[in-house]
């Protein structure tokens, strides 16, 4: 018995030894050959009136290339493997939940659409064109969790943005 259990120790141990590495997410990975992406300002076509969303939104997608991908950024949309062109097309802040006593919001959702063109400037391809939606609810009147759920907002569909660029799901 004994030795049966250390046969099947050291069967095991070898096994998971040659094993090891098999398995990769090769389907799930940038194109080997983009190494540098290119992030232009975000464009605003909302009319939404607030200012710091194409600085807020682009600066929030470039740190998170730049920390969580291997890619590089590259100031320069003419030398880079690839560009990211975004622009926000849709804002809205309205009532999500409505009191049963006075028919009035009680709390409020904001909405951000964003629309992306992924380009292989390499390949001459485009490896995604697609729109990524974010959401958060906010307690009518309170000026500090309405700014909170904007920026909740637009990190829930730059997430989105930036978990399509790094796959191909």
């Amino acid at each position: 018995m004994r030795k049966t259990t250390r046969f099947l120790f050291a069967l095991f141990a070898l096994v998971t030894l040659i094993l090891q590495g098999c398995y990769s997410f090769s389907g799930g990975m940038l194109p080997p050959h983009l190494h540098t992406v290119a992030v232009p300002l975000f464009d605003d076509t909302t009319y939404a009136g607030i200012a710091e969303f194409r600085e807020g939104i682009t600066r929030s997608l470039i740190n998170k290339i730049e920390s969580q991908s291997t890619l590089s950024i590259e100031p320069d949309p003419s030398r880079a493997n690839a560009v990211l062109k975004g622009s926000i097309v849709s804002y809205s802040d309205e009532p999500s939940q409505l009191g049963s006593a006075t028919e009035r919001a009680v709390t409020n959702r904001i909405t951000i659409v964003l629309q992306a063109d992924f380009d292989d400037q390499v390949k001459n391809s485009k490896l995604f064109s697609q729109t990524f939606v974010g959401f958060a609810d906010y307690k009518v009147g309170n000026y500090i969790a309405q700014q909170a759920a904007i920026k909740s907002a637009y990190s829930m569909a730059v997430d989105d943005l930036f978990n399509q660029m790094i796959s191909n799901w």
